[in-house]
């Protein structure tokens, strides 16, 4: 099964491409188990994280039929063991990065133990910059020089680099060509923070799995990585 990143975004009218793999693995998984129905985790960690949920639902719904296990809980609070307890799929949201990172930290192992046995898994903004090794978790300065706009922060001063889930070995930024992100993952590069990421455009999918790298979605991927002769910057439209 794969790792899917979102780089965030609503859509007025949802289209379900950029989850529609997703939905299709966790479909997959489903069948195994003898369900008709996969039985997905979603988690949001933030202030309105039962507004978040339903909009996550509405997102996924053009892909295909989920049965929601929901996690909804305020910043700062406890994510439950069994949040990720027998599903087909897990699915985590977006907001504040930090606060996403801190509370699904003690389910790291879990996570990945899941993901290697075949469940697939999607980040949506916050929840992909967490999937890294090395999660890009926020700020906009680096020694005290401004390298991205100060809306992107995430309450950070500092750009931040903190062990991640690990399902990906590139750091992960998000809302990229919205938000104007991809400054800060360059800077990151270039002060050795990170050695390669990839900053995913709104409404856009980076699908990593067995064979080539994939993305489906409106958006592009951007790849970063920290060479000898500098950062070299590319781009990836969708493929799938």
């Amino acid at each position: 099964m794969s790792v899917h990143l979102v780089g965030g975004g609503w859509q007025d009218e949802p289209d379900g491409v950029a989850y529609a793999a997703f939905v299709r693995e966790a479909a997959e998984r489903a069948a195994h188990a003898q369900r008709d129905i996969p039985r997905v985790a979603i988690v949001a960690i933030r202030d309105d994280a039962d507004e978040h949920v339903e909009k996550l639902i509405a997102a996924l719904a053009p892909a295909g039929d989920v049965a929601p296990h929901v996690t909804a809980v305020a910043e700062g609070a406890v994510v439950p063991s069994d949040a990720f307890a027998d599903v087909d799929g897990i699915l985590i949201g977006g907001g504040l990065t930090p606060a996403y990172r801190d509370a699904i930290e003690p389910h790291f192992e879990a996570i990945r133990d899941l993901v290697g046995d075949g469940v697939p898994y999607l980040g949506f903004s916050a929840g992909s910059a967490i999937a890294a090794a090395n999660a890009l978790v926020g700020g906009w300065l680096i020694g005290g020089v401004p390298i991205a706009p100060e809306d992107v922060a995430e309450d950070l001063d500092d750009v931040t680099v903190l062990p991640g889930i690990g399902l990906v070995d590139v750091s992960v930024d998000v809302h990229v060509a919205q938000w104007g992100a991809l400054s800060r993952l360059v800077a990151a590069a270039e002060a050795g923070l990170v050695d390669a990421g990839v900053g995913i455009d709104e409404n856009t999918v980076l699908i990593a799995g067995s064979g080539a790298l994939r993305v489906a979605g409106a958006g592009s991927v951007w790849r970063v990585t920290a060479s000898e002769q500098g950062v070299l910057v590319g781009t990836m439209g969708a493929t799938a």
